[in-house]
Formats: C-alpha cells, structure tokens, sequence
C-alpha cells in the first residue's frame, strides 16, 4: 500500500513533487483526455498526478488531501482506464457485470462520487 498526501497539506511542500504536469504525462487514453479537457480541467491536482500513475500499475493507494482537490478523478480515471479494454456498447445487462466497488462512508461522498 502506497500513502500519498497532497502537496498542499504537507507542512514542508516538497519542490520536485510541485512541478507542473499534464493529464497526458500521466499516460491516460485518448478518451479520457478528451473528457477532461471538456470538463476544462487543464493540468492534475497535487494528488491526482501522485495516484494516477500507481493505479494505473494497480498499485494500492491511499490518499489523503482537502476537500476539493480532485481525490475522486485521482482514483476514478484510472479505473475507468484500466476498464476500457472490457467496455460493451451492448444494451444487455448481461453484458455490463460488476467491475469496480467503490466504497464510501457517506450519502454525501456517493453524490458526489457519481455526479463526476
């Protein structure tokens, strides 16, 4: 299990983990690009750019960052990364089976979680 923590909320920042990066550079699909470009989100949050890469070598991660630091795209595009080669444009239930289980500890953060 890896532990990340956002820059911001570190009490010294480290200055080689504060260097700007793009979605791109964190190697995510077309698609996904394209989805957050539309959103118009232009570079990862501080946590994002520490958990994309480590989910997407399916590494356990657990982060902790404030409210409002993209802690929920950090871990949804790279499962919905790393699903894509299994996506079905099938109208079939039978054909969309449970892939991921997202587990939260609020009505609130399940909100939130599918409104993203």
């Amino acid at each position: 299990m890896t532990l990340i923590q956002d820059v911001a909320a570190s009490p010294q920042p480290d200055a080689s983990r504060t260097t700007k990066m793009s979605f791109e550079a964190l190697g995510l699909i077309p698609e996904l690009l394209r989805a957050v470009a539309d959103e118009g989100y232009l570079e990862p949050t501080p946590i994002q750019a520490q958990a994309i890469p480590l989910v997407l070598q399916r590494r356990d991660v657990m982060g902790a960052a404030q409210t409002g630091t993209g802690k929920t795209a950090g871990f949804a595009l790279p499962i919905l990364q790393l699903l894509s080669p299994q996506a079905s444009n099938s109208p079939s239930p039978a054909r969309h089976p449970t892939r991921a289980l997202i587990l939260t500890p609020t009505r609130e953060l399940v909100a939130q979680i599918v409104e993203s």
